[in-house]
């Protein structure tokens, strides 16, 4: 069986495989800080699921704010379970599900690129880099398993390195976050707003957050 996780716009965000339903309170851990809606897929080939599975898959979706979700499935017993639960199930053929899992892998898209002011309350979480064209305000959480650039103002709380990536970093053109964590290293952010009129990035040095300059390097 595989989960297909997206965001409302398409934007893919992860395939997760299981043997089963009964254990995935870990892995949807990471989701839990995302607020925009996020729509889910599972893919069953031979598989027969039952509606206790489903319900329970149900109740966690609700918690990372899944706010829709459909089954496809080659198992008349998995489709049943889903129509009595009123998930929206389809029953197809085995090509027709492995062509369907074909397609969600070709839309593959690690790295997000939001356009936009995110404001208090908001979340975003990307698989691999995020890059935001607009504020980050306070009360706003972003956070990828790579680095985060903020082309704007970065204030509120930043979270890159989500895997433990201890390489990951986090850009903007001004920064004067809440809070930045890369990785298991967290640091507060400064009380005072930024004097600097250029870019700063903030790496991990020695296991401290430490921020500099951002200089991109451009060849003649």
């Amino acid at each position: 069986m595989k989960i297909v996780l997206n965001n409302t716009n398409k934007n893919y965000l992860e395939t997760i495989s299981l043997e089963n339903l009964d254990n995935i309170d870990e892995t949807f851990k990471k989701y839990s800080s995302i607020r925009e809606p996020l729509e889910a897929k599972i893919f069953a080939i031979n598989e027969s699921i039952s509606s206790y599975q489903l319900s329970k898959f149900k109740k966690i979706s609700d918690k990372i704010n899944v706010c829709s979700f459909c089954i496809y499935s080659n198992n008349r017993d998995t489709i049943l379970a889903g129509k009595s639960l009123k998930i929206d199930s389809t029953f197809i053929k085995e090509q027709e599900v492995n062509e369907k899992l074909l397609l969600q892998d070709l839309n593959k898209k690690d790295d997000i690129l939001h356009e936009g002011t995110l404001r208090s309350g908001d979340r975003i979480y990307s698989d691999g880099n995020l890059c935001i064209l607009g504020d980050v305000n306070p009360g706003a959480i972003v956070s990828a398993n790579k680095s985060i650039f903020v082309w704007g103002k970065l204030q509120g709380i930043a979270i890159a390195g989500v895997g433990g990536n201890n390489f990951a970093s986090i850009a903007s053109l001004y920064l004067n976050p809440l809070q930045l964590r890369i990785a298991d290293v967290i640091a507060i952010g400064p009380q005072d707003k930024p004097k600097n009129h250029y870019p700063e990035i903030a790496v991990i040095d020695k296991r401290t957050i430490n921020i500099r300059p951002y200089i991109i390097e451009t060849k003649n």
